[in-house]
């Protein structure tokens, strides 16, 4: 990193708060300041510390120096004068004022004097604190500017604080009456009005300042800017009319009585939250109750701004980490297990014979029980044809299955009741079973009503079943085909 050359050491300590490559000795706008590092201490002195110390300090320093006709204070004078304040912090104040420069001690006379960089922080404070009231800082800068001028100090820099005061100004105005409050628009009509006086007294100084042969270009452009934004404000009092009047046109008046809807925006302007308060008592519902809305179309709208929304914003919505490339090309597929299906075909397959469907049907668990019986509705499924595997092999058995509108007790596989029915291969005729016994079923929920109802066949796609209505017994079981 570059070092400052050899006597450089008042910015040494600046070089800590700049980049690297950066030496503080090449900056121009520091040279300034450090050409005026006495009295910038003076202030640093001043205010440095609390707001009550800070005060304490300033008020000291400016009775020591509005005594004129005898600036010098012996310390017996001084203890008197301020015996007001508590004497061991009086004596730090008179030791940090001295310390730091803005109090000269003399040895021979014994007494303290303001020195001249106190008395130059203590002229400066004094213009300040004449301009501490709202919209003063125009008046501020304007006063700064004609003490320049007088003396013939009068540079860019100075100017260019005039110039961003007067566009603030003009933008606030220009904002006001864009918003289209009457309020607004009044507020910056009065501010303007208090800044009418100064902006007059800047145009003068201005046309002395740029009258002078020996300014420099870049103060005298400064100076013309200046100019024309001075022009801008002394037109705005027209615009400000103008806006007021249109305003006029559209004021509502309440009936005739003679007051305005912008009396009663004044007059609620001007109350206090308690006075409005106690207006708005009995006059406003806590709760809305609006009559138009309906429930739960509401209910809707808020659930999906205080659940939903909230939910889909805390989603993470970001990519899934990296990850290496599969060495496998082949997409994985889940296998399906088709293994109770083939078994159920194979079993269905073998029969040769008419077998009841209790015997068949159930077997392992519920669930393999009916997923065996959903398996029976694809027997002569016509749309089988676009179809292989298991199902398009179950729905091509020659077989058909009837099912009566009776039950029968299983209490196996997970099954306690199952509708009484048969499978029947094909070339083998339908017997019904006769005398029909239902089961009491009454803890399951079922009554026997209905027991005499002819038996409802399953439905199937290819033809249509019979209904069986022959009594007699149950057959026997199914005989399974002798294989080779």
């Amino acid at each position: 990193m570059s070092r400052p050359a050899p006597g450089t050491a008042a910015i040494q300590p600046f070089q800590d708060y700049l980049r690297d490559g950066i030496v503080a000795a090449d900056l121009p706008d520091l040279h300034p300041l450090l050409a005026a590092r006495e009295q910038l201490r003076a202030f640093s002195t001043l205010f440095h510390g609390g707001e009550e110390i800070v005060m304490v300090r300033l008020l000291v320093l400016r009775a020591i120096g509005e005594r004129g006709d005898a600036p010098d204070w012996s310390p017996q004078e001084l203890r008197e004068h301020f015996a007001w304040l508590d004497p061991v912090k009086f004596d730090t104040v008179i030791g940090r004022l001295r310390d730091n420069g803005l109090l000269a001690w003399d040895a021979q006379s014994q007494r303290y004097r303001i020195s001249p960089v106190g008395r130059q922080a203590l002229s400066a404070l004094g213009l300040l604190v004449q301009f501490n009231a709202e919209g003063d800082e125009l008046a501020y800068v304007t006063a700064q500017l004609a003490a320049g001028q007088a003396v013939g100090k009068v540079g860019a820099a100075d100017l260019q604080h005039l110039l961003s005061r007067l566009n603030e100004l003009r933008e606030d105005f220009d904002q006001a009456v864009l918003s289209g409050s009457e309020h607004r628009i009044r507020q910056a009509a009065d501010t303007l009005q208090s800044v009418w006086h100064w902006v007059e007294k800047g145009t003068e100084l201005i046309r002395a300042i740029a009258a002078d042969d020996d300014l420099d270009v870049a103060t005298h452009r400064v100076a013309q800017q200046i100019g024309r934004a001075q022009s801008a404000m002394l037109r705005q009092a027209s615009v400000f009319q103008r806006a007021l009047n249109q305003l006029d046109r559209h004021r509502v008046h309440l009936g005739a009585s003679g007051l305005s809807s912008s009396d009663v925006n004044r007059f609620l302007r001007a109350c206090d939250p308690a006075a409005l308060a106690d207006m708005a008592t009995d006059a406003l519902t806590i709760a809305p109750q609006p009559a138009f809305v309906l429930g739960p179309i509401a209910l809707d709208v808020a659930e999906y701004e205080l659940v939903e929304r909230e939910r889909e914003a805390a989603a993470d919505a970001g990519l899934p980490p990296a990850r290496d490339a599969p060495e496998d090309l082949q997409a994985p597929v889940a296998a399906d297990d088709y293994a109770h299906a083939a078994q159920w075909l194979d079993q269905l397959s073998a029969l040769d014979t008419a077998a009841p469907l209790g015997d068949w049907v159930p077997q392992e668990s519920f669930a393999v029980s009916a997923y065996r019986l959903s398996l029976l509705g694809l027997i002569g499924d016509a749309g089988a044809e676009n179809r292989s595997g298991v199902s398009a092999r179950l729905a091509q058995l020659p077989m058909q299955w009837r099912v009566d509108v009776a039950f029968e007790r299983i209490d196996r596989a997970g099954v306690a009741l199952m509708s009484r029915g048969r499978l029947l291969p094909a070339g083998i005729d339908d017997e019904a079973p006769p005398g029909i016994e239902m089961p009491d079923m009454t803890a399951h929920g079922i009554t026997n009503d209905g027991n005499e109802a002819a038996a409802a066949p399953a439905p199937r796609r290819r033809r249509a079943a019979t209904p069986s209505a022959e009594t007699g017994t149950p057959p026997a079981p199914a005989r399974r085909k002798k294989t080779a």
